[in-house]
């Protein structure tokens, strides 16, 4: 099997991402850190960006994610917003959510097992799709490649990027706030079980706030996407 054919299939099953990295999570195993708020301190400022870098492609220019048919599929080239600085942004930020997580929930098992499996993932995929457009968009692409580096982003000219485009907050609502902010409250919650388990600690009502904050944000903005998704163009505009 090619690095494309099986990027070919990772795209169609990369939704049991979630599903495994839960299971690690859950299978006992040895700690990252002997205190978890330590680790929550540490991880969720890494999965806080990872979630940033997402809401920044989605809120400047957006592509139609999930594919068509369960296939890699793109109506057009987007190289506008933050893909003008990675071809891949929204991947990126999946590994840094990802990484922050298994930080966050202090999970050596996640860590060594579920971030380099995300990781062959991702490679396949992006193998999968960087096929596919240089099938359909030819030239331009290879242009693109040439310009734009693969998934570390360039940070050259972003300011100039985020002054010169309308950010659809709209969007941002409708199409992020739904899946991937359950990875910071499911974060949150595996953080304050982690207490749990450690017994009484001087930190916890600090600990359970925030957790308690960060979940009914999470639900908040569900409610609010939901409400807000009616009438909305698949493409991202409003």
């Amino acid at each position: 099997m090619t690095l494309v054919e099986f990027g070919r299939q990772c795209f169609r099953w990369r939704g049991l991402l979630m599903p495994v990295a839960l299971v690690l999570v859950l299978i006992p195993g040895p700690k990252l850190l002997a205190e978890p708020w330590v680790a929550a301190l540490i991880g969720f400022p890494i999965a806080v960006l990872g979630e940033l870098v997402r809401v920044a492609t989605i809120g400047l220019d957006y592509i139609i994610r999930g594919g068509k048919g369960r296939q890699v599929y793109a109506e057009r080239l987007v190289t506008r917003g933050f893909y003008n600085h990675t071809r891949n942004p929204m991947y990126f930020g999946n590994l840094l959510l990802l990484v922050g997580f298994a930080i966050g929930a202090n999970s050596w098992l996640l860590l060594a097992i579920g971030v380099p499996l995300a990781v062959l993932v991702h490679v396949g995929i992006i193998a999968a799709e960087e096929d596919f457009l240089r099938t359909r968009f030819g030239a331009d692409y290879e242009d693109f490649c040439r310009r734009v580096p693969r998934l570390i982003p360039n940070l050259s000219g972003l300011g100039a990027t985020l002054n010169g485009m309308e950010f659809n907050w709209r969007r941002v609502v409708i199409k992020e706030f739904y899946a991937p902010l359950g990875w910071l409250s499911g974060l949150a919650i595996i953080v304050a079980l982690n207490e749990w388990r450690d017994g009484p600690q001087p930190e916890d009502p600090a600990v359970y706030t925030v957790v308690a904050a960060i979940v009914a944000w999470s639900l908040a903005l569900t409610v609010a996407s939901r409400k807000l998704g009616g009438g909305v163009d698949p493409r991202g505009k409003s």
